[in-house]
């Protein structure tokens, strides 16, 4: 799909979108176009009990009068006016290319005028619903055949913003359409099939994704983690027919001694649980336990395409938990790098066994000054807070207030969990130093935040469970069904933060 800009014009061909208002009112260009059909959208708008210009609604109105190469005229509902934010501007691009897809159109121009009282740039809503249209045209197809893929609804060949000052909004989108492409990459990982992403493909398919982007990669196999000592990771493999690897993705895009920020992915490409079997039903669900390291890959993506001027590491732990003949039994003890000694209660607590040797190897090889690392960590976080916000955990309140703001502003909510003393006390353990679990169903996202704790040291950190917001079972604004990609966006909003 072809996305331009343009100054406001009458479409040449296909469907046209306008903007309304909560309470009907029109912005600029619907007013034009309903003078220009004699009114059909004012009736339309008298006529149409369930339309009233709320957020999320949209009516299509077919074959407009006196406008013979526009298919149909697209009401689409934007919300109160002064509530619009570029969060509230990139839904409604995704709910409009919903409707665009449900119309198989070919060829769409949006009139991105907003009524008055708007606090956004003209430029900055019209690249901020461009930027929706596009995450929300995403589609996996790459295992069905031919004739399922001519079935298939695809996003029009193009799409035009008619907008004031189109050169601002043209500026404005380059960087956000860098993100999606990150974006894609997250989505393209988390629905791949278990058979096909293992460590090693998993790698591959990265690699070959960051090619002349800049980015400097190093990957870790089994004998140098042995070397490191990382007992932790390596237990949590060595079930697997397919060996383990830590990928390691450097952009330098700051001054050349300046620390870096570090962000840090949980990739179990696949998770059966180990011994400790996960039940038989949703088992397939575990494909996507890759979702942090899928995050982290896209996410440096993202700061490659768009040259952000800092220097970030971003670092995947790679492993298959499997219940094979030499797999890890409940009972062990491991020796992580750190040289903390762990008894391994439950097999199926393995991405925090992971994270381990990741984030003390992170934090003694490159002395970032934050870490955020995010992982599809514990069923508890969704118990408490569903699919709506993810779990955030963090020794820094600055930390947590930035990431917060983030996730507010890319509309990928964090909720603030607590840590402390007595939380850490639950993972004491009598023959080793701790324990891979807490008491069984008391807090369990809290402890396995407090187990990762005790691999940071003094470094800035924080934990994001993403567990419950990593795939989505239905279709949302900015998000079709699948890999929703949560944490690209945040991220990189988060990074930029620390730009100069």
């Amino acid at each position: 799909m072809k996305i331009s800009f343009a100054e406001v014009a009458e479409p040449k061909a296909g469907v046209l979108a306008v903007l309304v208002a909560e309470g009907g009112t029109l912005s600029g260009g619907a007013q034009s176009i309903d003078a220009a059909t004699g009114g059909q959208i004012a009736r339309a708008l008298e006529n149409g009990a369930s339309f009233s210009g709320k957020a999320g609604q949209t009516l299509v109105l077919a074959a407009p009068h006196d406008l013979p190469a526009v298919s149909h005229v697209v009401l689409l509902g934007v919300g109160k006016v002064a509530k619009i934010d570029s969060a509230a501007a990139a839904d409604a691009g995704g709910t409009l290319m919903a409707v665009l897809l449900g119309l198989k159109a070919k060829a769409a121009t949006v009139l991105a005028g907003l009524p008055e009282g708007s606090k956004l740039e003209p430029g900055v809503f019209a690249a901020q619903l461009a930027y929706g249209a596009l995450l929300r045209s995403y589609a996996f197809d790459n295992y069905k055949s031919k004739a399922k893929k001519a079935d298939a609804a695809v996003p029009p060949a193009s799409l035009v913003v008619a907008t004031e000052g189109p050169k601002h909004a043209r500026k404005q989108f380059q960087s956000l359409e860098a993100v999606a492409e990150g974006v894609f990459l997250t989505r393209d990982l988390v629905w791949q099939p278990p058979n096909l992403l293992y460590p090693e493909t998993f790698v591959a398919q990265v690699t070959k994704e960051l090619e002349e982007t800049g980015i400097e990669i190093e990957v870790l196999d089994a004998k140098k983690m042995k070397k490191l000592g990382m007992g932790a990771l390596l237990g949590v493999a060595q079930g697997s027919a397919f060996p383990p690897a830590i990928m390691i993705m450097r952009w330098n895009g700051g001054k050349k001694d300046e620390a870096p920020l570090a962000v840090i992915g949980k990739g179990v490409t696949f998770d059966s649980g180990g011994l400790s079997l996960k039940p038989a039903a949703s088992m397939e669900d575990m494909k996507w336990d890759m979702g942090g390291a899928g995050v982290v890959s896209g996410l440096m993506k993202a700061l490659a395409g768009r040259k952000a001027k800092v220097n970030v590491i971003g670092a995947i732990g790679l492993v298959e938990n499997m219940p094979d003949g030499n797999a890890q039994r409940p009972g062990d003890v491991v020796t992580s790098m750190s040289g903390q000694t762990i008894e391994v209660l439950n097999t199926d607590a393995e991405g925090r066994l992971v994270l381990a040797d990741v984030l003390w190897y992170v934090k003694e090889t490159y002395k970032p000054t934050h870490m955020v690392d995010l992982a599809t960590l514990t069923g508890a976080i969704i118990v408490g807070l569903g699919h709506e916000y993810a779990g955030l955990f963090s020794n820094d309140d600055k930390l947590a207030k930035a990431l917060e703001v983030s996730g507010k502003a890319t509309g990928e909510k964090l909720w603030r969990f607590p840590l402390d003393d007595a939380y850490d006390r639950m993972l004491d353990c009598d023959i080793a130093d701790m324990k891979n679990i807490g008491p069984r169903g008391e807090a369990g996202s809290i402890t396995a935040a407090q187990f990762l704790k005790r691999f940071v040291g003094e470094t800035k950190w924080a934990h994001l469970d993403i567990a419950g917001t990593t795939w989505s079972g239905k279709d949302k604004p900015t998000v079709p069904k699948g890999g929703t990609a949560f944490g690209v966006r945040l991220l990189d909003d988060w990074v930029a933060g620390f730009e100069v």
